[in-house]
């Protein structure tokens, strides 16, 4: 075998030596260089933990400074949910108001243009004029009247019901035929005078004087029905009357003068319209014209045509 020299092997061991300083220095380097990575995460995390803290503090004083907001919003909206409540109320109550007083201008609009003395109490107690004349008049048709040829009328305004009423009384099996209507202050002049001529004084039984008779309203009729031969007597028996008594008051008809009254004899052929309301209300307290106070039947004009 060969032998390495000496002065070779210090060689090696010089260049070894350098490799394991080289190898050292490397690894040192590197421990530096890694250390200084190390350094500067560290740093990094130091930063990052401190705008994290200063972030969750700007946070909190955020969140704070919101809940302080929405708690004064909450107030605001409890306060203005107060005042909504109070302005709506006053707004009903004003509606109310408004509609209470519209109902009530309408009323008085109505009675303005409703004729007071149609619910007025004329029988020896209250006086209508010479010049009084309903708004208008119209004809009775013919198959109504006992004689076709007579000149029958009645308030323009009352025709309706008292045709309604007819009909009905007709589909009934019951005739009614009208054999006197509307008169003037001369026409009730000129019948009581012919009374009082016939009869005497005896006629203030049955017969108003000229101002106090309820036919020169308009709403006023004298109704027949078959086997009386067109007069008065007797209408009382009669299925006529009957029906009338159970039925008239849904039309607006009212008797008159019923048994042991206080003006005239018992007229069970006299009706007068006073409207449906009143006529009604008077059937079912089982009460007759004359019996309410007068102010008690003004209350019912406003209606008297409904």
């Amino acid at each position: 075998m060969k032998r390495v020299s000496v002065s070779s092997r210090n060689s090696i061991i010089v260049l070894l030596s350098a490799l394991l300083a080289l190898l050292a220095f490397v690894l040192w380097r590197q421990d530096d260089l890694q250390q200084a990575r190390i350094n500067a995460l560290e740093a990094e995390r130091d930063t990052l933990k401190t705008e994290l803290a200063s972030s969750t503090v700007a946070a909190s004083s955020t969140i704070t400074a919101l809940q302080a907001e929405l708690f004064t919003l909450k107030e605001e909206y409890g306060l203005l949910s107060e005042d909504y409540s109070g302005e709506l109320d006053r707004n009903n109550d004003f509606q109310k108001q408004i509609r209470t007083i519209s109902r009530t201008v309408g009323v008085l609009d109505k009675l303005s243009k409703t004729d007071e003395e149609l619910l007025q109490k004329y029988s020896k107690v209250y006086f209508l004029n010479e010049h009084y004349v309903p708004e208008s008049l119209a004809q009775i048709e013919n198959e109504w009247k006992y004689t076709e040829t007579k000149d029958l009328k009645l308030h323009s305004k009352v025709i309706p019901f008292f045709n309604d009423m007819v009909k009905d009384a007709k589909a009934d099996g019951v005739d009614l035929w009208v054999v006197s209507a509307y008169r003037s202050f001369g026409d009730q002049a000129v019948l009581k005078g012919q009374y009082l001529t016939t009869y005497g004084s005896g006629a203030n039984a049955f017969s108003a004087d000229q101002g106090f008779s309820e036919h020169q309203l308009g709403t006023t009729l004298d109704f027949t029905t078959k086997g009386l031969g067109g007069g008065l007597e007797g209408f009382g028996d009669t299925p006529a009357f009957l029906w009338l008594k159970e039925n008239a008051h849904k039309y607006g008809f009212v008797m008159s003068y019923p048994p042991n009254n206080s003006f005239y004899q018992y007229e069970p052929w006299h009706w007068r319209f006073v409207g449906q309301k009143l006529a009604k209300d008077m059937h079912s307290s089982g009460a007759f014209f004359y019996d309410w106070d007068q102010r008690k039947i003004d209350g019912y004009l406003v209606n008297i045509f409904d």
